[in-house]
């Protein structure tokens, strides 16, 4: 595969910004197999978008030459009270994580914080190093990539969680930092201060954030995209792994899915991001008298559904099943190992 079919890979959607595709050239000239790494706060059951649209990013990686890393970072985790705060909980969670990751990334290695921490006393020092670098002003406009806005009162330790996810790129020797577009800030600020530093920039490269499926909501200090994006804090929002069929389908029939509107419409992204990632077209089953049925391109689909000659609960009914084959494989698997989901229970959290 030449360098332009692997940029070609690397940057087609889910991707939404690469940070920058002249350096990602420069990078795959030079190096045959570069080094990869996506983070991950290990927290509630994975969903369609941290596991699926995630992995077919890290996939096209793969296929592209690329070493692909997912790093579960517990003590970001810790930091930000996932699982309510309690490390051994979401150390027995990342084993779950690793295992979901395992089925659908079969090219991934697997890093767990606690071993990359494990007796590393540079990475502490550089920790330190890095943070020389910074102003408490700098540290708190990285708090959106924890999910929080600059006027939540947050612990002294949520002002460590950026310079460590920067100091993570430079202790796993990464070339390429990938994240959803949640994370760019962290990327960004590992990028301009790297060179003060004497260490090579990463490329960084941006996946798009799937919307919940309710109706979007705007608040206050967050950009729309992240305060609606599908989450696992908010259950009807999102398309967990282990949904079953009847599950999923209730859950499109009650997402928000305006007529002729495709941008932002979060039934139409998870066809977009989701179902054409693998397929070329998709099958709209209808009763005849309103056309019966049609296999359409993303294009096509695009222009029907705009023009209103597919209508919403069509649209959802398609989605529902496709997804459904999609996610199948993996609810099955954890049906059959439900010691992996043991730590959920102990935590008495599911989400």
């Amino acid at each position: 595969m030449d360098v332009e079919e692997k940029i070609k890979l690397i940057t087609r959607k889910p991707t939404e910004e690469t940070l920058t595709v002249k350096e990602l050239r420069e990078l795959l000239e030079t190096n045959d197999h570069p080094v990869h790494y996506i983070g991950y706060e290990v927290s509630g059951l994975l969903h369609i978008g941290s596991l699926i649209v995630s992995g077919f990013k890290i996939n096209d990686f793969a296929k592209a030459g690329v070493k692909t890393q997912a790093y579960f970072a517990h003590y970001h985790s810790l930091i930000n009270n996932k699982l309510r705060g309690n490390l051994e909980h979401i150390i027995a969670a990342s084993k779950y994580y690793e295992e979901a990751f395992r089925l659908f990334c079969p090219k991934l290695k697997t890093i767990h914080a606690t071993d990359l921490y494990h007796n590393n006393d540079e990475y502490w020092l550089n920790v330190l190093r890095f943070s020389k670098h910074m102003t408490l002003n700098r540290a708190v406009r990285c708090l959106p990539i924890m999910g929080r806005t600059e006027k939540e009162k947050m612990s002294l330790a949520s002002y460590f969680y950026a310079p460590m996810q920067a100091v993570d790129i430079k202790a796993m020797n990464v070339d390429i930092a990938h994240a959803g577009m949640d994370q760019r800030t962290a990327h960004v600020l590992a990028r301009e201060l790297y060179p003060k530093m004497g260490w090579k920039k990463p490329v960084a490269v941006h996946h798009h954030l799937l919307p919940g499926l309710l109706e979007p909501v705007k608040m206050i200090g967050k950009e729309d995209s992240l305060a609606s994006k599908m989450s696992k804090s908010k259950p009807k929002s999102a398309i967990f792994i282990h949904d079953s069929e009847e599950e999923i389908k209730k859950k499109l029939r009650e997402a928000w899915c305006p007529q002729k509107i495709t941008k932002g419409n979060p039934v139409f992204e998870l066809a977009e991001y989701v179902v054409f990632h693998e397929k070329e077209s998709i099958l709209i089953e209808r009763p005849q008298k309103y056309g019966g049925d049609v296999e359409l391109s993303l294009e096509e689909l695009r222009k029907q559904y705009e023009e209103e000659l597919i209508h919403p609960l069509d649209l959802k009914n398609a989605v529902a099943r496709e997804l459904n084959e999609i996610i199948k494989p993996l609810r099955e698997h954890f049906e059959k190992h439900p010691e992996f989901l043991e730590v959920y229970k102990k935590a008495e959290i599911t989400r």
